[in-house]
């Protein structure tokens, strides 16, 4: 017995960590889209799961701690990014996946257990939308697939809300081919031109959700220690991965400890490429020593 305790975004307290096998322990942090290159606010969440990774290995011993770290190489950014910089898909996600290794290892921050590509478990993923159809968990519509959030009783229970809430204040996408505004994507079409995978419900690629289930039971099984991330993913990202694993599943619990690092800000405002207010951590580290980056961003 440890007395590590983490703050658990599930239960809103600060839990007594308490493995489900002290010596196969798994945690799951969500890693970059990669279109960009990683800004000083991605460097947070690398910096603070790798703390606690570090925390876990002292505690429990590096072979017995599995960390799963994703990177998603499949997304509507790439293929914006793409577009707009008249370059190959695969030539913007290996360009960026090397910028962010060369980041992740220039803060000292240890290799994952697994890193696994999300255009590399597609077929992982058609399965597990087959299995959500087949139990009547999904619905297909114009070459779409939803997920039916009605048939699952605890959404909201990760975000503390109600679904009248989520409705009236969340990002969902709004789209006549649902049945319900929170109903999520599981798969969509694509065009000629964008990444596709073939299915019986039509040529397309994966929803962002989905992938994230998909190779944390791959990794850890259908229920594991840790999942992380950062704060802006706990609604609908994290809510939506519950919902569906749990509903695939049978079960009550995805992970037991959902952990999510704060926002960096600049001038009161989150840093994030949407709002374009970011400094890279390329750009960072040649003006301060990395170590000094590491500390202030722990702190």
């Amino acid at each position: 017995m440890t007395n590590l305790q983490i703050s658990n975004s599930l239960t809103r307290s600060k839990d007594l960590f308490k493995p489900i096998d002290p010596k196969k322990i798994g945690m799951y942090v969500c890693g970059p889209t990669v279109y960009a290159d990683p800004h000083v606010g991605n460097g947070r969440s690398l910096v603070v799961f790798d703390l606690l990774y570090r925390v876990l290995i002292k505690i429990y011993g590096r072979t017995n701690v599995s960390y799963v770290r994703n990177i998603t190489d499949v997304d509507d950014k790439i293929i914006e990014a793409s577009k707009q910089l008249n370059l190959p898909i695969d030539k913007i996600t290996s360009d960026i996946t090397n910028i962010f290794h060369k980041n992740t290892k220039e803060l000292n921050c240890l290799t994952p257990t697994f890193e696994p590509k999300a255009t590399e478990h597609i077929k992982e993923m058609i399965e597990m939308i087959n299995s959500l159809i087949k139990k009547k968990l999904a619905y297909v519509n114009e070459g779409h697939v939803y997920f039916l959030i009605s048939e699952f009783k605890n959404y909201g229970k990760l975000a503390n809300k109600n679904l009248e809430e989520l409705v009236s204040g969340s990002r969902v996408e709004v789209s006549k081919l649902k049945k319900n505004p929170l109903d999520f994507i599981l798969w969509k079409p694509a065009l000629e031109n964008e990444p596709g995978w073939d299915s019986s419900w039509g040529r397309g690629r994966p929803g962002w959700h989905l992938e994230c289930s998909v190779m944390s039971e791959k990794y850890l099984g259908k229920k594991f220690d840790i999942h992380g991330g950062g704060l802006d993913l706990l609604f609908p990202h994290h809510e939506n991965e519950i919902a569906q694993s749990c509903s695939n599943n049978s079960s009550e619990v995805l992970a037991n400890y959902w952990v999510h690092n704060g926002f960096l800000t600049m001038k009161k405002e989150k840093m994030s490429k949407s709002l374009g207010n970011i400094e890279t951590i390329t750009e960072v580290l040649k003006r301060y020593n990395a170590q000094v980056i590491r500390i202030a961003l722990l702190s």
